[in-house]
């Protein structure tokens, strides 16, 4: 687990962080704060804190205050500690329609948690989201950069047995996306 009073992003990291800023011209690398943030999150134990904050706002040589309103704005950023799979089960239309709110229940009962907490071994949390694009397969969850579609009670506890015994944190940076940059 890293400190969060001595933030700084691994050389890798870092590598990845100034190629992105590199794209933009002088006075413009705010512009790079979205994928800038997704890094920070992933390096950071899963959240942004307000030093992980501030170190990012150096780093791009903005105001913190303008991290901060980004950051509480969208609702991929978690401003507080989450556990290493973050489920995000979408509620929106056709997921509802398809029983979200029995995906939602099952978790919370499975894993004795409600939406916005954090199972008691620090290794899943529970939110409730909106559309994640794939209406045609509700309902359905992100972990990370994984979607799980047409979920039924018995998919929810192979996936869930299956993130338990692999033990890693699960991010949005797990997908190949730099080599897309």
């Amino acid at each position: 687990m890293s400190s969060q009073k001595n933030i700084q992003f691994s050389e890798e990291a870092m590598a990845t962080v100034n190629k992105i800023i590199s794209r933009y011209p002088e006075g413009k690398h705010k512009s790079a704060l979205l994928p800038i943030l997704h890094i920070a999150q992933a390096e950071f134990d899963g959240w942004l804190s307000p030093e992980t904050m501030d170190y990012v706002a150096s780093i791009l040589k903005i105001q913190p205050v303008e991290v901060y309103e980004v950051a509480s704005f969208y609702s991929m950023y978690n401003l507080k500690p989450v556990g290493k799979c973050l489920l995000e089960v979408c509620r929106t239309s056709s997921c509802w329609a398809r029983g979200a709110d029995d995906v939602v229940n099952y978790i919370g009962k499975k894993l004795n948690i409600k939406p916005g907490e954090t199972s008691k071994d620090g290794m899943f949390s529970l939110k409730t989201v909106e559309c994640l694009g794939s209406c045609g397969t509700a309902p359905m969850m992100q972990v990370g950069a994984s979607f799980h579609e047409n979920l039924t009670p018995e998919k929810i506890d192979t996936i869930l047995d299956n993130y338990r015994a692999d033990g890693r944190r699960r991010s949005y940076t797990d997908m190949d996306y730099k080599n897309t940059l």
